[in-house]
């Protein structure tokens, strides 16, 4: 009889910190650069009369034997039915005998995964000192970015812009009620500019489909990762940042297959796929430089990858059986 592990959103939550979620983010990064991992592009399924997707992202890591599925659907709709943008489910498989062994909310999971991944990049390629953060986007998945930047770098000040004002007052208000390591003092910003105008690292978790900020209000320096645009169409970072910027990607297939972010400059002759640095994996690992100037704008652009999903659930199910979360039935 097959045992499956039933874990809600609050089982994920408790089990596993940001500060761990970067790590195990890190090292799936790691194995993908090194050859280590098979991850398929994911297969979307439009909602049309929606104007959602449904996702179907699998992954495997031969190293860490981690292996899983996630099926993440994003409905832009919900937001005035006062229901999530994103909602998720991963499936974690047994690497050795096949058989599925858990269950997981992934909506807050994706939120982690996608934060931790911004994580892993400010570590790795902004400057030591950063001190202020901007995000754009006040949804769930920036409320992670933010407190993954805030974990790996000493955070003293934070922006937020939303192109509704409400939104952002509600998320400053929350992020500032968390404690440590999110700053005291966090302010809404009035426009793009506002936003940018002393930012070390700029987060953006949004679902335009045009750049969010001017590249002439981005400071010298600065660290930029894009979260938010996963289709072709979709584009958050203007093309002349792209262009003047140093490029590392999650995955150098997936982005040039599905990131607006570099297929719309890409298009237009801005850059060309020479343009991309690397991968983060082979930043981790020493394989290409990471920041080399105090001036340097470094940018990284990802996707989403099923890596970075696999990687968490197995963490969150190794701690789930130690602190007995979760429930287990038979199938």
């Amino acid at each position: 009889m097959i045992k499956m592990r039933i874990l809600s959103g609050a089982d994920v939550r408790q089990a596993v910190t940001m500060a761990e979620a970067i790590q195990a983010v890190k090292a799936a990064y790691i194995q993908l650069s090194a050859g280590k991992a098979v991850v398929p592009l994911r297969t979307p399924v439009p909602v049309e009369k929606q104007g959602g997707v449904t996702l179907f992202m699998p992954a495997y890591l031969s190293t860490s034997d981690a292996l899983g599925a996630k099926i993440v659907s994003v409905f832009p709709g919900n937001l005035a039915r006062g229901l999530p943008l994103i909602h998720a489910v991963v499936v974690v498989v047994d690497a050795e005998t096949g058989c599925p062994i858990a269950l997981m909310d992934g909506t807050y999971l994706t939120a982690l995964r996608t934060g931790a991944a911004s994580g892993v990049s400010t570590d790795l390629l902004a400057r030591p000192d950063a001190r202020v953060a901007a995000v754009f986007g006040a949804g769930a998945q920036a409320r992670t970015q933010l407190e993954a930047v805030c974990t790996v770098r000493p955070i003293q000040k934070a922006w937020v812009y939303d192109t509704v004002p409400d939104r952002a007052v509600a998320y400053a208000q929350e992020m500032l009620g968390r404690g440590r390591p999110i700053p005291t003092d966090i302010s809404v910003a009035g426009s793009p500019a506002e936003a940018l105008r002393a930012a070390d690292v700029v987060c953006t978790a949004t679902t335009s489909s045009t750049p969010v900020f001017d590249d002439a209000d981005l400071k010298s320096g600065a660290h930029v990762s894009g979260v938010g645009a996963y289709t072709h169409e979709m584009q958050e970072i203007p093309a002349e940042t792209v262009a003047r910027a140093k490029v590392v990607v999650d995955s150098r297939v997936a982005s040039l297959a599905e990131a607006g972010d570099l297929i719309i400059p890409l298009k237009d002759g801005l850059i060309t796929e020479a343009s991309i640095h690397g991968e983060i994996g082979e930043v981790a690992t020493g394989q290409i430089p990471g920041r080399e100037s105090h001036t340097e704008v470094t940018f990284f652009k990802s996707v989403g990858l099923a890596v970075q999903d696999v990687a968490v659930a197995e963490l969150i199910l190794q701690r789930a059986a130690d602190l007995g979360l979760g429930v287990e039935v038979e199938l």
